[in-house]
């Protein structure tokens, strides 16, 4: 990990800090030494900001993203210079179950943040974070930026409202934004057990059989966390080059889920008795079969690349959840 200067001391607002993300990013914030403030709705415990420590080491306001007049307070009272908005209902099972909640998080709580932004003198780079999602179904893979946005389902509408609206600020408003489309993010620290990295190293360590929750074909791009927080990082520093652009962020592998799952049962040193349970016989409904993307404008603008490839990745996510299986029961 390099160390630069550019974030020593400047005032940066995070919403989602207290999430899998969100923690990550706010741990190399605090690192580079940044003036953080953080944004938390609930304190469900255990959560990614607590298990690494960081309520301590930054400021803590509890509220709603949704709230424009807490939004407007926050940046104004502690002159806000970056701002990164990773605040939103993740989980593509909970988005199918209850839409509205998904659609008022992730989209009125995208805009009200853009229009606090808007008002707000002293921010002079916001990242929004979209998702691979956000491309919805296409039969032309791997996904470029200037693909069209067709979320057909409600977590993949979401995100695909959430990039439109980012970048109708910039374009408007001319508002320092830019939006990631980042592949599916996996390391230390993501406590959701349903998404299938996490759920199936804890169920290997437990000597349980893993469970994937499809017929294991679906084939999925994935990207460790500290090479998510470093793109996120350069687009924010080269925000005059970035501006009112998306940005794919991807490690240009991807995997079916069942090969992952088998490298996983390998990598956590399973004494080989373990196999995945595997759930259903045909494709999942309301998820898509196929998502990878291409990373290949963020790499040529910004030189900038994934550098930890997927075994390594694994290797160090599982020594983490190993060292924290009781904290996350």
């Amino acid at each position: 990990m390099i160390m630069s200067d550019f974030w020593k001391t400047r005032r940066v607002f995070v919403t989602g800090a207290t999430g899998f993300l969100g923690a990550n990013l706010v741990t190399r914030l605090v690192k580079e030494q940044a003036a953080v403030v953080c944004l938390q709705r609930d304190a469900v415990q255990p959560n990614s900001f607590d298990l690494f420590g960081l309520r301590d080491k930054v400021t803590v306001v509890n509220g709603d993203v949704q709230d424009l007049s807490l939004l407007q307070r926050i940046l104004n009272e502690y002159e806000i210079d970056s701002v990164f908005h990773l605040a939103a209902q993740a989980i593509v099972g909970a988005a199918n179950r209850s839409p509205i909640s998904t659609f008022e998080t992730n989209v009125r709580g995208t805009y009200m943040l853009l229009e606090a932004c808007r008002l707000s003198p002293s921010v002079k780079r916001v990242v929004v974070a979209s998702s691979d999602k956000a491309y919805g179904s296409t039969t032309t893979l791997p996904y470029r930026e200037d693909f069209p946005l067709q979320g057909t389902f409600p977590y993949d509408v979401s995100k695909s409202c959430t990039d439109l609206l980012a970048r109708s600020y910039a374009l408007t408003y001319d508002l320092p934004v830019v939006v990631t489309r980042s592949a599916n993010i996996y390391g230390p620290g993501d406590i959701n057990l349903s998404r299938i990295i996490p759920g199936t190293i804890v169920a290997v360590l437990k000597n349980e059989s893993p469970i994937i929750r499809s017929d294991g074909t679906p084939l999925r791009e994935f990207i460790f966390v500290d090479d998510v927080v470093s793109a996120y990082l350069t687009l924010a520093e080269n925000i005059s080059r970035a501006k009112g652009e998306a940005f794919n962020i991807g490690s240009d592998r991807p995997v079916q889920i069942l090969e992952l799952t088998n490298r996983i049962i390998d990598l956590a040193g399973s004494n080989g008795d373990i196999e995945p349970t595997i759930m259903l016989k045909s494709k999942i409904e309301h998820e898509i079969d196929a998502q990878y993307l291409s990373a290949d404008k963020i790499h040529s603008l910004l030189d900038w690349r994934a550098e930890i490839d997927l075994d390594a990745g694994l290797n160090i996510s599982i020594v983490w959840y190993r060292d924290n299986l009781a904290r996350l029961e």
